[in-house]
């Protein structure tokens, strides 16, 4: 198992593991897979990570702003998803850590998670890496017609 930078060759086996989250309805409000430009535009360029098993991706993870300005400029929302024949295996865990790590050397002080409430497996996964819960924001979106509540989660790095 290797962690390496998220490159565009990675693209493809990245949209097919998102697409694979989208299924299950409670991963994402997206329901169309974003081409790279657009993957690449969302996604800052620091802090995304593919983790590899014999070669293969396994699981990926990048941030994204909260805010333009330049206050937040150290706070970020994570994304990470892994392929669903890897997952229950430790692999989001040990990604999740990873990237905390790193964002910290990239100088975020604070991450941040939106995840549906019926995504019990992403809610505990941030838990156990250090993130707490700050509130419910009920029925904030909609998924092809059908409201969902998101669970916001912080985690503040000890390193500022």
């Amino acid at each position: 198992m290797k962690i390496i930078p998220l490159k565009e060759e990675h693209f493809a086996v990245v949209s097919r593991i998102y697409s694979e989250g989208m299924a299950t309805g409670v991963a994402t409000f997206e329901t169309k897979v974003p081409n790279w430009d657009a993957w690449n535009t969302k996604f800052l360029a620091d802090c995304r990570y593919v983790l590899m098993i014999e070669n293969v991706v396994a699981a990926w993870c990048a941030l994204s702003p909260v805010s333009k300005r330049e206050v937040y400029k150290g706070v970020a929302e994570d994304t990470i998803y892994v392929a669903s024949k890897f997952q229950n295996k430790g692999i989001g865990h040990t990604l999740l850590t990873y990237l905390i790590e790193e964002s910290e050397k990239a100088g975020f002080w604070t991450l941040q998670a939106g995840i549906f409430s019926e995504n019990t497996s992403s809610i505990c996964l941030h838990e156990r890496c250090g993130f707490r819960i700050l509130g419910v924001r009920k029925k904030i979106a909609q998924r092809n017609g059908i409201w969902h509540d998101n669970v916001l989660m912080e985690r503040r790095s000890n390193l500022f």
